[in-house]
């Protein structure tokens, strides 16, 4: 039996469904991908970071908001939810529900092993159109390391990379320094943690 096509949808249409879901949904190019659950030690190390960011930066007029934002990268492309978002200033909002930013200054994704291919490739490239994104970050779970990648004048990006505990990443765009031991604090290493990769949904 063959699979029946999936319905198109516009913007408008996903944003209706998405905000009625009792699960977050991804949509890019006239579809929608529901979003699989995160593990235990991919929550501990959203957890960390951002509350070691949120500590740093609130005083700067910025706020750290985890996976339960929805960020548009553009009207009809890629509507997602990122880890963790920083927005420095005024937040700007795709329209009056407030509940879908436009303006990050940073992102910053935990890897999976069945996702990691997908962040870097396709959704790296989708965020770097983010005229407001400074910096992406990606945040290894198999051991203590963490990728910047910086905007740079011209429109070049460049990558940074900080490994073991005893390191410090640097995020530039907002003047951060985080400890990796902070980052993975009560993180244990190894064992079979895995989160699936975004699916049709509807």
């Amino acid at each position: 039996m063959s699979a029946q096509p999936q319905t198109r949808l516009t913007p408008e249409q996903y944003l209706e469904i998405d905000r009625a879901s009792e699960f977050r949904n991804e949509y890019y190019d006239g579809r929608m991908y529901a979003m699989s659950g995160g593990t235990h030690r991919h929550a501990l190390i959203i957890f960390n970071l951002g509350s070691e960011l949120r500590n740093i930066v609130k005083k700067r007029r910025c706020m750290v908001t985890s996976s339960d934002v929805r960020v548009r990268v553009a009207p009809g492309g890629l509507y997602t939810y990122p880890d963790l978002v920083v927005v420095c200033g005024e937040p700007k909002y795709a329209d009056g529900r407030r509940d879908t930013l436009l303006n990050p200054r940073l992102i910053v994704e935990v890897l999976s092993p069945s996702t990691e291919a997908y962040d870097r490739g396709f959704k790296s490239a989708q965020y770097r159109a983010l005229e407001s994104l400074e910096e992406y970050a990606l945040v290894s779970q198999s051991e203590p390391r963490v990728e910047v990648f910086r905007r740079q004048p011209g429109g070049q990006w460049l990558l940074s990379e900080f490994a073991g505990l005893d390191a410090l990443c640097r995020f530039e765009s907002v003047d951060a320094v985080v400890a990796l031991s902070e980052v993975y604090d009560n993180v244990t290493f190894g064992g079979d943690e895995t989160a699936s990769r975004p699916s049709p949904a509807g």
